[in-house]
């Protein structure tokens, strides 16, 4: 995508480089350096970042890690097929949402109520919606904004404040490498001592290597050094056919215009109506509903009932290995979440659960005052119940076949 290019070293800089006279207050950042001094300390940054990364001291039950949740071994998923995580002090408070993958996020832009396509991409007049930002909902903008979420979670890693944080890191093997980056007097505001933490985990996850490595043999293929088999090919067509999948309208699947490679997502949010996922304890409660932009875990957008029901589009690289999809992780193959976009509004009766009636609860994690926002793009296309799916078996198949080729290289065999 284009209108992304060289975000990703653009963020990596600004993590680095500030002028003088634009320090924030009490920041651990050293002001103006060299390019030289600028790499050598997003190295020892990166560096401790993989240590804290891969630290369970960090959390309140000294037993959870950030990596517990983001596997390495799954793309920086997770592992399980838990829809979602426990976490807090004693590890058994449940998460609401399912944990998304950390890789590829490096171009994600920052969030923004209205988006407008550039000269080169499209029409520039009209209005995309929410877009960026990452998590599910959008609402942090950058690697280091994204970390303090699970850091201080009382359903996640279980930190009371900042001030608790900041003394499992004084305590920790790296403790001194932490002051040879930060200064010495790092530990003596628990509020520098943070920010430079969720800093240093910002920087670890602009490295390439770990987080966007493009060595899928999708990427091969693009780069004319591998084939894909016929089905694959055939799923690819169907991909980004706009009658058939039309996958392609949000999982942005060709190159950019200078030849950056696809990112599959728009980092757009939308609102697809998932099923309610009632292994979820927090949806036992029949009033609570996760509305995505609107809430309740992003506030301040409380009350736009326009964005009700709308989540991130997350990227599709590395999808294959999911155990769970979506925001809350209802489905448990990628078979399963094919099929639901061919035949959500043409067999609903597959898809959600049957009132006491017997009539089916179409849409029956999304009130139906917001049943105006839901997406209706093909392949959903205003299809009515009884009609003709968008896709057959063999065509959910080939799709399904087609993005196994995003596994990137470090995970085939995973």
């Amino acid at each position: 995508m284009t209108r992304w290019t060289s975000v990703a070293f653009a963020t990596l800089a600004g993590a680095i480089l500030w002028p003088a006279d634009s320090l924030p207050s009490g920041s651990v950042h050293p002001g103006p350096m060299t390019r030289a001094q600028a790499y050598a300390r997003a190295e020892a940054l990166t560096a401790l970042g993989r240590q804290m990364f891969f630290d369970p001291s960090l959390s309140a039950s000294g037993k959870q890690a950030c990596s517990s949740c983001h596997d390495p071994n799954r793309a920086f998923g997770p592992a399980s097929a838990s829809p979602v995580e426990m976490g807090g002090p004693k590890l058994d408070q449940p998460g609401l949402r399912a944990v998304p993958s950390l890789r590829y996020l490096q171009a994600a832009p920052a969030f923004t109520e209205h988006f407008y396509d550039s000269e080169d991409e499209g029409d520039e007049s009209v209005d995309n919606g929410p877009t960026g930002g990452l998590t599910w909902d959008g609402r942090a903008d950058h690697g280091k904004d994204q970390a303090r979420i699970p850091l201080l979670s009382p359903f996640e890693m279980g930190n009371k404040d900042e001030a608790q944080v900041a003394a499992s890191l004084r305590k920790a093997p790296y403790a001194e490498a932490f002051k040879a980056a930060f200064g010495a007097d790092v530990f003596d505001s628990p509020r520098d001592a943070f920010d430079a933490a969720v800093e240093a985990l910002g920087t670890f996850e602009q490295s390439s290597a770990d987080f966007y490595p493009y060595s899928s043999r999708y990427d091969a293929f693009l780069a004319g050094k591998a084939q894909l088999t016929a089905q694959e090919l055939r799923g690819r067509v169907l991909f980004e056919d706009e009658t058939k999948g039309n996958c392609a309208s949000c999982h942005l699947s060709e190159p950019a215009n200078d030849g950056e490679p696809p990112q599959f997502t728009d980092y757009g949010l939308i609102a697809i109506a998932v099923p309610r996922n009632p292994a979820i304890p927090a949806n036992a409660d029949p009033n609570y509903f996760d509305l995505g932009l609107c809430g309740p875990l992003r506030t301040d957008f409380k009350g736009h009932g326009e964005y009700c029901g709308l989540f991130k589009t997350p990227t599709l690289r590395n999808v294959a290995l999911r155990k769970s999809f979506f925001h809350n992780g209802y489905f448990h193959t990628l078979r399963e979440a094919v099929a639901f976009y061919a035949s959500r509004d043409s067999d609903p009766g597959r898809w959600y659960p049957r009132n006491a009636d017997g009539t089916v609860d179409k849409f029956d994690d999304l009130p139906k005052a917001y049943w105006g926002n839901l997406n209706t793009d093909p392949p959903f296309n205003g299809r009515k119940p009884g009609d003709k799916p968008a896709l057959t078996d063999t065509e959910i198949d080939d799709i399904v076949a087609f993005l196994g080729t995003l596994t990137d290289a470090d995970q085939a065999g995973q």
